[in-house]
């Protein structure tokens, strides 16, 4: 029997599912990591957290199922938007990540906004200039951290990062791109009039694929760390949204679907891409060769409630070690007992 690997580099941790040619899951592992915060409103990671994680997950999954290297036939990688990974001449990692959630780049956007025009931006990038976008935190480097920008000659997403540790391949694509604010969405390339007017150098940019299309293969390295094939194919995969669009079957116009996560979405597929001229929505490519999607997102659900229950709320991780019952359904009740004695009192003469 063939089987598939699914990777997805997440916020929180990387998990890795093994399944077989009928898509039943054989074997899953994750593995967490923490998140940096060295001021208020930034948000970072080291990339290698990200790798050692998808080695170790890959190591379990491949040793618990029992499962021949050269039965693996495929990877596919999805993950966390946004994240900026900037490599030097010798591939080495310059600085931390900076994480779709930063918010350090307001006065960035503005000078994105200013050098492309507000309306022609839309027009090319299909969204406004947003703090969680990649090209943001790019000129945050270059204006804040000029040695690191010097230094810098490819730029990755995290994960097309750990495709280039897998491959030796910089690659990306359509879906993922699209976050960078750097990609022409409508054609699905990489923007030379942005490009040019940001003062961006293209050479420092992976190439572009779909998201089905094969984007090399396991490294001889990488084989060794983990106990894969080198025959075994690394295709485009997708963005963390997309993907699960693919997983949910919302492939084709008139399906849509929503998620609480650490950010929480609503994701409409379309075949033709619709773009906002106000921005109020987002306008990606998807997964699906020649479609787009579009979603409305909110930085802070998941992570809010992660918040609460970790500051405010500790009574409830107590009462979980006690009674085995997880921390966050405890805090649903809550607040559901609380709604409905709210409703009881106003509803009561």
């Amino acid at each position: 029997m063939r089987y598939l690997i699914g990777i997805d580099i997440g916020t929180s941790a990387t998990k890795t599912v093994l399944f077989d040619e009928k898509c039943r899951v054989v074997f899953s592992a994750a593995h967490e990591y923490p998140l940096y915060q060295p001021q208020n409103g930034w948000a970072e990671q080291e990339s290698n957290d990200w790798y050692k994680a998808v080695v170790s997950t890959i190591r379990e999954v491949v040793k618990n199922s029992e499962v021949q290297a050269e039965d693996i036939k495929g990877i596919g990688l999805s993950g966390q938007m946004h994240g900026l990974v900037m490599l030097n001449s010798k591939n080495q990692v310059i600085r931390p990540s900076i994480i779709w959630c930063d918010q350090r780049t307001g006065n960035e956007c503005q000078e994105i906004t200013n050098r492309i025009g507000a309306k022609r931006l839309i027009e090319i990038t299909a969204n406004p200039a947003l703090t969680g976008f990649t090209a943001s935190k790019i000129l945050w480097v270059r204006n804040h951290e000029a040695d690191n920008y010097r230094e810098c000659r490819h730029i990755l997403l995290p994960k097309d990062y750990i495709r280039f540790r897998m491959t030796g391949e910089y690659a990306t694509e359509v879906s993922d791109a699209s976050g960078m604010q750097l990609l022409d969405v409508p054609h699905r390339c990489w923007s030379n009039e942005l490009l040019d007017k940001l003062e961006i150098d293209k050479d420092f940019l992976p190439k572009v694929y779909e998201s089905p299309e094969v984007t090399g293969t396991i490294s001889k390295k990488f084989a060794e760390e983990t106990g894969l094939s080198t025959k075994t194919i690394v295709v485009g995969g997708a963005g963390d949204n997309a993907a699960a669009a693919v997983g949910t079957g919302i492939v084709k116009d008139g399906r849509a679907f929503t998620t609480i996560g650490t950010s929480g979405v609503v994701f409409a597929h379309t075949s033709k891409p619709k773009i906002d001229p106000k921005g109020r929505i987002h306008t990606f490519c998807c997964a699906v060769p020649g479609c787009w999607h579009v979603m409305g997102v909110t930085q802070a659900a998941g992570v809010s409630l992660k918040w609460f229950r970790d500051n405010l709320a500790e009574v409830y991780k107590q009462k979980e070690e006690s009674i085995g019952i997880d921390s966050y359904d405890l805090i649903n009740k809550g607040i559901i007992y609380k709604i409905v004695d709210c409703l009881h009192k106003k509803s009561s003469p």
